[in-house]
Order: structure tokens, then C-alpha cells, then sequence
């Protein structure tokens, strides 16, 4: 596989020839005045900084070109929502922030059937469907921010694909993936979809319903697009007037979605309704029991449970058994058998 590099100065072209010229025949060319001439390029990495107008021009002037490669793995050196969004905007199918280990971009250059494990990394079938996942939630973030038709089959399709993962190779394998490969709001919707799964399917959800909840827990915090950078990437405790704002992205993801007629209506009311309690404290619309819907009560402690067990560079990953000791502690806001079923997800998958 010949695989072609275009980059925004000569070091990033030599660093990544370095790394991939013993394993895949190189060509490579400066991002400005790239032609990309040659033909049967199956895989592309772009290494360039996508907040320099510049640059993005000169990708927007070949994203005809780029478009007919099939892998598109672009290095980006900010992991910040802004950066991977734009990636991904330009035409990346895989996004990599530096700096990047050659076995990781490996990893991502080959081909799904003999892709490279990285040792405590997951499994290739994970990592694909994560790639997957994130740049649909990528693009779905972008649609939003830039105010343009949200692919709607394509989010659900890559639902199915972690759908696929979690049955074939299991939550941990799952966990394990995400958090290494994948930060911030990205992480914690993946994350989401995949416990919401894997939790679905131990209570015996029909395919349907499967499909349902996943869908649901891919679009739940499509609102926090509208939330500024500053707050949703904020380290450590938000103030009263940052959490008022966060808690916003229920009803900013249920507008943003209302009226698509590909959305259904158990789907908007998860995305409205996810942070709801039995007890009527939670938000936005203060719910009590009788109004909150079983994929809402499903998605709520697979929701809870995935923020608790996120990697976040600031502080220690949460073990799963103290995570599930906080979901029994909350009493009367979360549906008790419901927490008791979870169990063996949140222990033992």
C-alpha cells in the first residue's frame, strides 16, 4: 500500500516518513501547492496545523483528491474538541494528535483485517468502531456549530458499529480503546454508547430497542456543541454559573434535533430527558418516576456510571467498583432494580 504524506513543513514529512517507510512505500509532498498527482494513493496522512487559514485553504483546494483516498489519518497538535472537529470537517477519517507513536499511526494505516494491536490498546474491530464513532460525533458537532443538515444514517450507523464490538469483544476491550485513543466529549459519548449497550444486552434488549438506545446515547449531549470550550474542557470543579450553563445542553440538543424526521420520538425524549431523576431533582424539567421512560432510566445510569470511569489527564481514572458504589449510593434518584441489573456490566464485563 503506497501511502502519501503532505505536511506543513519539511520536519513533520521527515518524522513520519521515519516511521512508516519500513513497513509501506512513501511519497510525500509540502501542504502548499499540494497536487497529490499520483494515482492509486490508498492511504493519505495529512500532519498540519488545521487553525492556520492557510492551511485550510490549501486542504480545501485538494479535498476533491483527498476525498477518492479511502484512509485519511491527519496529525493534529491540539486535542482540543475545536481542532479534532476540523480535522475531520477537512476530510480525516482517523484523527491522531502528536505526538504519535509510529506503532499507533501502523495501527491506523492498516487494513482492518490485519490491523496491529497495540498491548492493552483493544482489539482492531474496537478501534475501528471507535474511529468511527468519533468522527460521526465529530461531524455531528461540526453540523451543529456550523448550522448545516446533521448526517443522521451515518451517526446511527456507527452506533451499530460499537454496537458490533461491545457483542464480539466485550465491554473492558471496549473501555480499554476509548480512553486511550479518545479525549474529552468525544471519550465520554463513546463511552456512554458503549455501557449503554453492553447494558442493554444483558438485560436482554431486542435488536430494535438495542438500536434505540444507542442511537439515543450517541446523540444525548449533541447540546454541549453550544457549550463554549473554556467550560466544557474546563480542569477540575465548575462555578454556579458554569454548571447553570452546562446544564443547558439537554434543551439545546433537543431543539437542535427537533423536527428532523429521522430523529424518533423515544430518541428526542432521552436527549431532553437523560439527566431527569426518579425523585424529580434532576434536569431540565424536574421529572419524578411516573414521566421517565425505561431507555431514559437505561441511558441515565449508563451515562452516570461512564462519566464516573473516564480518563481525564488531570486526575486518576475512577475504578469501576467505586463507580458502581456511587450509583448505589444514590438513593431514590436512580430505579434501584435497574441499578442491581447493572451490576455485572459495571463489575464484571
Amino acid at each position: 500500500m503506497t501511502v502519501h504524506v503532505i505536511a506543513d513543513n519539511a520536519s513533520k514529512i521527515s518524522a513520519i516518513r521515519g516511521m512508516i517507510e519500513q513497513r509501506h512505500p512513501v511519497t510525500s509532498e509540502m501542504l502548499g501547492g499540494a497536487e497529490i498527482k499520483r494515482k492509486g494513493i490508498e492511504a493519505i496522512v495529512v500532519a498540519a496545523d488545521v487553525a492556520d487559514v492557510d492551511n485550510i485553504a490549501a486542504l480545501k483546494a485538494v479535498s476533491g483528491k483527498l476525498a477518492r483516498i479511502p484512509k485519511r489519518i491527519f496529525l493534529i497538535d491540539s486535542k482540543a474538541r475545536i481542532a479534532i472537529v476540523q480535522a475531520y470537517a477537512l476530510g480525516a477519517t482517523d484523527v491522531l494528535t502528536n505526538p504519535v507513536r509510529a506503532a499507533h499511526l501502523l495501527t491506523k494505516l492498516a487494513p482492518p483485517e490485519a490491523a496491529v494491536v497495540l498491548s492493552g490498546e483493544g482489539s482492531g474491530g474496537s478501534v475501528e468502531a471507535a474511529s468511527a464513532g468519533a468522527a460521526s460525533i465529530a461531524s455531528m458537532f461540526a453540523a451543529v456549530m456550523n448550522g448545516t443538515a446533521l448526517d443522521v444514517g451515518n451517526i446511527k450507523a456507527s452506533g451499530g458499529m460499537i454496537s458490533n464490538s461491545i457483542a464480539e469483544n466485550g465491554l473492558a476491550d471496549w473501555l480499554s480503546t476509548v480512553r486511550r485513543h479518545h479525549e474529552g466529549t468525544f471519550q465520554h459519548c463513546l463511552l456512554v454508547t458503549g455501557v449503554a449497550v453492553d447494558f442493554a444486552l444483558s438485560l436482554g434488549f431486542k435488536a430494535p430497542d438495542v438500536e434505540r438506545l444507542y442511537s439515543a446515547a450517541m446523540f444525548h449531549d449533541i447540546g454541549k456543541a453550544k457549550i463554549p470550550l473554556a467550560i466544557l474542557d474546563k480542569p477540575g470543579k465548575l462555578d454556579d454559573s458554569e454548571r447553570a450553563l452546562i446544564q443547558t445542553h439537554p434543551v439545546a440538543g433537543f431543539e437542535v434535533l427537533q423536527g428532523n424526521h429521522a430523529i424518533s420520538p423515544e430518541i428526542l425524549d432521552a436527549v431532553r430527558h437523560h439527566h431527569e431523576f426518579l425523585d424529580g431533582s434532576g434536569y431540565p424539567d424536574g421529572l419524578c418516576a411516573e414521566s421517565i421512560t425505561d431507555i431514559v432510566r437505561v441511558l441515565t445510569i449508563s451515562d452516570i456510571f461512564a462519566a464516573l470511569i473516564e480518563h481525564r489527564t488531570y486526575k486518576p481514572t475512577m475504578p469501576r467498583e467505586k463507580a458502581y458504589a456511587i450509583l448505589q449510593e444514590m438513593n431514590g434518584k436512580l430505579e434501584k432494580p435497574l441499578v442491581e441489573a447493572f451490576r455485572p456490566v459495571a463489575l464484571h464485563r
